[in-house]
């Protein structure tokens, strides 16, 4: 860039204190930075900064400018604007290595066109080169999508450690806290959201009949009813209560009834959740909530369903 193009630039003020610009070269040269990574909104100021350093007849650092990262809205993240920070998303429950594989993706692609990578993966396929000049959308969807691919990924013990507060901050009950953690695993993208799936656990949350009729499983109240009615002696007399126990039983009712399967497990399920949409079936959550809880909510599915 000719000189011509470029402002004078100030170097002390007023009051005898060097400018941002003049302090920042200095200060870079003595501490022997040879390069510099910034965002691409400084680029204007880099012939001003080479001024500097060739003045001095210093080094010139090698610079990388980065393409910016925005919202949706396309302006730029910003603290003051109510963005998140990288200990912001820790504290809404990512993970520190998804949050790392996605923001290097911003504005840099691989050759491959990978989406997953660990850090080590990452370092070895890095290349500057590959970064795009155009700015990049920080898009919390895929972020919490790809948070949800490195839950699924992660070891069972690694997981129950982070997933354990939060299962204990709704479930207060003695149930098995580590049964419910696998349930939630694979479904849930972070880890605040373990709330929403497990809560009926706690407690069995009020719900409308019709939530026993289901179309595709061919159930009604009249048939709900019956099941649930016909089930209930079975279960008071099952001394085994684990899942694959529970579910021979069901199983066994459902062989002898002719019936499908879900035309059986569909109401079961609803009666102990009192939930459309549950992390685990039937006789799984059966077995978490023990046998006396278990009869109890059938008794109320069976009340809710007569009355």
């Amino acid at each position: 860039m000719d000189n011509s193009e470029l402002d004078d630039m100030v170097l002390i003020k007023s009051d005898g204190y060097p400018t941002y610009n003049f302090a920042n070269v200095v200060d870079d040269h003595l501490m022997g930075i040879t390069h510099v990574v910034r965002g691409n909104e400084y680029l204007s100021s880099s012939p001003k900064y080479n001024r500097l350093y060739q003045a001095f007849g210093w080094e010139v650092p090698v610079y990388v400018h980065c393409p910016l990262i925005t919202d949706e809205e396309h302006h730029k993240l910003s603290k003051r604007s109510g963005h998140s920070s990288f200990e912001d998303l820790l504290e809404q429950g990512f993970i520190s290595e998804a949050v790392v594989n996605y923001v290097a993706l911003l504005g840099w692609s691989p050759e491959d066109n990978r989406e997953i990578f660990t850090l080590e993966e990452m370092i070895r396929e890095f290349n500057y080169r590959r970064m795009s000049k155009s700015p990049a959308v920080f898009d919390m969807t895929k972020l919490k999508w790809m948070n949800g691919e490195y839950m699924k990924a992660m070891d069972f013990e690694t997981f129950y450690e982070m997933a354990e507060p939060y299962i204990k901050e709704v479930i207060k009950k003695p149930l098995d806290l580590r049964k419910i953690a696998s349930m939630v695993k694979t479904r849930i993208e972070v880890f605040p959201d373990i709330a929403g799936h497990i809560d009926f656990f706690e407690e069995l949350p009020e719900y409308d009949s019709s939530m026993y009729t289901h179309k595709k499983m061919k159930t009604n109240r009249e048939t709900s009813v019956k099941v649930l009615t016909d089930l209930l002696p079975v279960l008071e007399a099952q001394e085994d209560f684990s899942n694959d126990a529970l579910y021979g039983a069901l199983s066994k009712y459902v062989e002898e009834t002719g019936v499908k399967t879900g035309f059986v497990m569909w109401p079961v399920r609803t009666a102990v959740s009192g939930r459309q949409m549950t992390p685990a079936g039937a006789t799984e959550i059966m077995e978490v909530l023990g046998k006396e809880e278990s009869l109890a909510r059938i008794r109320k599915g069976i009340r809710l369903l007569q009355a």
